[in-house]
C-alpha cells in the first residue's frame, strides 16, 4: 500500500502499514496517540470517540464525533481527524501541548473527569456539540427553559427529535454514547451548559467554512484486502467479480465482528461515501434516502418532514452510532431487532436493488426471506430506500430496551394509522424482536382495517397484535413479557391518537 494518509491533528501520518481489519482506533493508539481507549469495542461507550471532518454541504464542513473503535483505518484515507491530545494546540494558534480546549478546561473546572478512562471520549463529543453549525444559544436555550417551566418536550427546528438542550443550545443527546462507570454525569452535563460559543478565530471552527476531504479512492497494492471505489458502476462491477465482498458504510456492524468475532473478510468495498449512495429526495410520490446517507444527515435533512422517522432517530441507538450507521447497513445486516426495520415497515417502504444489470425495487415486507436473509441476489447491493407519500397521520415508534437510549430493543413496534371520518381506512404496523426477521402484524392489521377508531376497536386489535409473531425467551426478555409489550403498544397508541370528542 503506498501514499495512504490520515491527517490527525493537523499533520499527516502514514497509514500505510495498517491492515483492512486494523481499526482507527488501533492504529491512532500504535501511532502514540493513547487518549482514545477501548472500553467495549462495539460502538456503545464512547471511550475511543474522536473528531472527523465530514461533509455539510457542498461547501462546508461539520466535525462529526465517531466511535473509532468500529471504521478501519484505511477507510480515512486523505481525511482530517482530531484527537483528545490534538484540541487545544489544533484550535489554538502557537498553542503549548499542556494548554487546554475550552471543552476540556470547562470538564477541569466543574469535576467532569473522576477516574479519567471515559473522558477524552466525552470531551470529543461536547467538542462536535461545541462547534454544531446550528447551535443557537438564544433558540434552543428558551426552548430548554420553557421545557423546564412546563415539563414538556422541546423540538429543534431543524428536525424532530427530543432535544435536552442547556441554556447555551447543548444538546445533550450529542452525549447519548458515552457511558461514564464512575456516576459523573452531573458535573459532565455542568460543564455541557456552561461552554460558551467558539471564538470567530478558533481554527476548528474556521475549518468548518471549507470543504470537507473529498474520498480517496483507495486500494491496496494487491488489489485486494480494502478498496473504496470512486463510482457505484465500479463497485457495482467489482461486486459482481468479488460476491464474497462485504460491502462497508459506517461499519457500525461489521467493525463489532471484527473486534468481538475475529470476522476478516478476504475484501471489503467500502460505499459510504459514493455521492449517488447519498442522496436525499423528495418528490410527488416518494421519499428516496440514499443507502450510504448517515442517519444523522438523513434527520438533518428530512427536518421532521417524515415525523415516524422523527421518533426513531433518537432512539436508534447513539449519536456517535447515528453520526455512521446508515440505512442501507442496517436493513442489510437483517437483524431482527433492527430499529429501522419495523418503522419502514410502517411507512410501507421499498427498497431499490442495484447491480451491473439495472435496478430492482422490493417492498420491505417482501425482502427478508429468514434470519439474516434476504431476496439480495449475489452482486447487487442495497442502493436506496423509498418512502411513498402521503404518508399517515397518525404514527408512532415504541422501542423497549432496559435503557431509555444506546442500547438495544427487546421488542419494538411501529404503527402507521389513517383514520377518516371516525374509521380505519389503512394501517400498518411493523414489529420487531418477535420473529426470526421484522414482520407486519398483518392480522392486527385485519383486525383494525374499516372499523371504528374506538377503545373497543384498540382492545380488540391489542389481544391480536399479543399473538403476532413467534417470541422466544433470551436474555433481554420471555415470550410473555414481549406479547404483553405488543398489546400494550397498541392500547398505549389508541389513548395517544383517540379522536378528540366535542362536548
Amino acid at each position: 500500500m503506498d501514499g495512504i494518509r490520515v491527517v490527525v491533528n493537523g499533520q499527516p501520518r502514514d497509514c500505510s502499514s495498517a491492515s483492512p481489519h486494523t481499526s482507527l482506533l488501533d492504529w491512532l493508539r500504535a501511532e502514540g496517540l493513547t487518549g482514545a481507549k477501548e472500553g467495549c469495542a462495539e460502538g456503545e461507550c464512547g471511550a475511543c470517540a474522536v473528531l472527523v471532518a465530514r461533509p455539510d454541504g457542498p461547501d462546508h464542513s461539520r466535525w462529526t464525533s465517531l466511535n473509532s473503535c468500529l471504521p478501519a483505518a484505511l477507510a480515512f484515507d486523505g481525511q482530517e481527524i482530531i484527537t483528545a491530545e490534538g484540541l487545544g494546540t489544533v484550535s489554538v494558534p502557537g498553542a503549548a501541548r499542556e494548554d487546554l480546549h475550552p471543552v476540556q478546561q470547562e470538564m477541569a473546572d466543574r469535576g467532569g473527569s473522576q477516574c479519567g478512562y471515559c473522558t477524552p471520549g466525552f470531551i470529543c463529543s461536547m467538542a462536535a456539540e461545541y462547534y454544531r453549525p446550528d447551535r443557537n444559544p438564544a433558540r434552543e436555550g428558551a426552548q430548554a427553559h420553557s421545557q423546564q417551566e412546563t415539563g414538556t418536550e422541546a423540538v429543534g427546528e431543524e428536525h424532530a427529535t427530543v432535544h435536552e438542550c442547556g441554556p447555551n443550545g447543548f444538546d445533550l443527546h450529542a452525549l447519548s454514547g458515552n457511558l461514564c462507570r464512575c456516576t459523573g454525569y452531573r458535573p459532565i452535563r455542568d460543564a455541557a451548559y456552561a461552554l460558551g460559543t467558539p471564538p470567530g478565530t478558533d481554527p476548528l471552527l474556521e475549518r468548518q467554512n471549507r470543504p470537507a476531504p473529498a474520498a480517496k479512492h483507495t486500494r491496496t497494492d494487491d488489489g485486494a484486502g480494502f478498496l473504496r471505489p470512486g463510482t457505484l458502476a465500479e463497485a457495482l462491477r467489482l461486486l459482481q467479480e468479488n460476491p464474497e465482498a462485504r460491502l462497508v458504510a459506517g461499519a457500525t456492524d461489521l467493525g463489532v465482528e471484527v473486534n468481538l468475532r475475529h470476522s476478516r473478510p478476504p475484501l471489503v468495498l467500502a460505499i459510504d461515501r459514493l455521492e449517488e449512495l447519498r442522496t436525499l429526495k423528495f418528490d410527488a410520490g416518494h421519499v428516496e434516502i440514499g443507502a450510504a446517507l448517515t442517519l444523522s444527515e438523513a434527520e438533518r435533512g428530512l427536518r421532521g418532514r417524515v415525523p415516524l422517522l422523527g421518533q426513531l432517530f433518537p432512539q436508534f441507538a447513539s449519536r456517535l452510532i447515528r453520526n455512521a450507521a446508515t440505512f442501507g447497513g442496517n436493513l442489510s445486516t437483517g437483524s431482527p431487532i433492527g430499529d429501522s426495520a419495523p418503522v419502514l415497515l410502517a411507512l410501507a417502504a421499498r427498497v431499490v436493488l442495484a447491480s451491473t444489470d439495472g435496478e430492482r425495487e422490493v417492498p420491505l415486507s417482501e425482502y427478508y426471506t429468514g434470519y439474516r436473509q434476504s431476496v439480495r441476489k449475489p452482486g447487487e447491493l442495497l442502493s436506496a430506500v423509498r418512502i411513498p407519500l402521503p404518508l399517515a397521520e397518525n404514527a408512532a415508534f415504541y422501542k423497549i430496551a432496559k435503557r431509555r437510549f444506546d442500547d438495544i430493543s427487546s421488542v419494538s413496534a411501529a404503527i402507521a394509522l389513517q383514520v377518516t371520518d371516525g374509521t380505519v381506512a389503512s394501517a400498518r404496523i411493523g414489529l420487531g424482536g418477535v420473529a426470526a426477521t421484522p414482520i407486519r402484524a398483518t392480522a392486527t392489521e385485519e383486525a383494525l382495517m374499516g372499523r371504528p377508531w374506538t377503545a373497543d376497536t384498540a382492545a380488540a386489535a391489542a389481544a391480536v397484535m399479543a399473538g403476532e409473531g413467534t417470541p422466544i425467551d433470551d436474555m433481554r426478555a420471555s415470550a410473555l413479557y414481549r406479547s404483553a409489550m405488543l398489546r400494550q403498544a397498541l392500547l398505549k397508541f389508541h389513548a395517544e391518537h383517540a379522536p378528540v370528542e366535542v362536548a
